[in-house]
């Protein structure tokens, strides 16, 4: 005799709608998160190989420098992406009437959030990971490898166009071949062993790197040499072919150690040092960039509280003026908080009050608008603002719509 099946509930249904709810919001936030931060980082190489353009050997630091920018741009689009990916899901589920269909069954809007705000949570743990301790050591990595970049020296290939420029050697050519060893005219201003300084000119030269990777040879065609000689008196020599040598330069150690700089501290170094009876960094900008931290993280959980009553909202009016007024309060609250570590650095007020007090605002601001909507969702304060400012830019859109159908009459 066959058994029947048993039907879910309690728990079991919970899970149910817990898993379905989740699966919605995992392919917003990484589409949202990659396309964030790959935008950021794009814009961030193209700055970098115009900084880095002066020689070709440089360029193999781009993918360093980018891969250390990471966590960097990772924590600034994690709450974006979180908010965003929230958003789309709370508005498909309810312009499908899901969540009528949820609340029909007798979960409380609480009880559909609560999904999201250990996703929250988690992002939080991970916030504090990813700003404590990943973001200080990529921080000083980046740092690393520009240092390392700019004082790379010459490897013995020019671009055309591009300059070498070192403290005993500047040097220029208009044109190179692909490998950047064949030039035509060339311009060098060096300064011999004696410190006497020499100008060089030619049409044409050949680069030549040593075995030893330490001098390049240069034979130069069709030019002129202008220098000093030992009595001072400037000398040019007119030649056919002149050959000499130019010493490559290496890379210089970093110049300072990790930790000169509170950005490059984790979590349990900026505590330890805000202790100490003499830190090395003044004690309010220590304890302003830990609190600073802390916050950032522990806003991710209220994000889905102020994430639902914007989008049930925006099935009684358009989804734009929702956003708006949600990136108004996320850029809000970072802005505060910038401000805030700025006033406990100059003194001007108390690390734990400057950065608490904002933080304060915005999640009481999320709970007081999530609770308004349990009982009517999207029904909120910020509801007829929503409304009206959906009204205002449908009468925009009309008005210039009207006025060049005018112009084209």
């Amino acid at each position: 005799m066959k058994k029947p099946i048993p039907t879910p509930h309690g728990t079991s249904r919970f899970r149910l709608i817990d898993a379905y709810l989740l699966r919605l919001l995992v392919w917003p936030i990484v589409g949202c998160l990659g396309v964030t931060v790959i935008a950021l980082l794009l814009e961030r190489v193209l700055r970098l190989l115009d900084v880095l353009s002066q020689s070709s050997a440089r360029f193999g630091y781009v993918t360093q420098l980018a891969a250390n920018l990471v966590p960097h741009y990772l924590g600034l689009a994690l709450p974006v992406a979180f908010f965003v990916a929230l958003f789309i899901v709370i508005t498909k589920l309810s312009d499908g009437s899901e969540i009528d269909a949820l609340l029909a069954s007798g979960q409380s809007l609480t009880r559909v959030a609560a999904p999201f705000v250990y996703v929250g949570v988690f992002l939080a743990l991970f916030s504090l990971l990813l700003f404590g301790y990943m973001q200080p050591y990529s921080r000083y990595a980046f740092n690393t490898v520009m240092h390392a970049a700019i004082n790379a020296g010459w490897n013995g290939k020019l671009n055309g166009g591009a300059f070498i420029d070192q403290p005993k050697l500047l040097m220029t050519a208009d044109g190179a071949d692909a490998a950047g060893q064949q030039l035509t005219r060339v311009f060098i201003r060096r300064l011999d062993a004696a410190g006497r300084e020499e100008v060089i000119t030619a049409t044409t030269a050949d680069l030549r790197p040593d075995a030893h990777g330490k001098t390049v040879t240069m034979l130069l065609r069709k030019g002129q040499r202008i220098g000093l000689d030992a009595q001072n008196h400037y000398r040019i020599l007119v030649f056919d072919q002149f050959t000499t040598n130019v010493p490559l330069a290496g890379a210089e150690a970093l110049l300072k150690p990790r930790g000169d700089n509170e950005r490059e501290l984790t979590l349990g170094e900026l505590a330890r040092e805000a202790q100490s009876p003499h830190p090395a960094i003044p004690r309010p900008t220590l304890l302003a960039e830990l609190y600073g931290r802390l916050a950032r993280a522990a806003f991710l959980p209220f994000l889905p509280l102020l994430a639902f009553p914007l989008g049930l909202a925006a099935k009684r009016g358009n989804r734009t003026p929702g956003l708006i007024i949600a990136g108004v309060l996320l850029l809000a609250f970072q802005h505060s908080l910038q401000l805030g570590q700025s006033l406990a650095e100059s003194g001007k007020a108390m690390p734990l009050a400057a950065i608490g007090v904002p933080w304060l605002i915005f999640t009481s601001l999320s709970v007081w608008m999530f609770v308004g909507s349990r009982k009517r969702p999207g029904q909120t304060p910020v509801t007829e603002l929503i409304r009206r400012l959906g009204v205002g830019l449908k009468r925009f859109r009309r008005m210039f719509r009207d006025k060049f159908e005018q112009a084209e009459a």
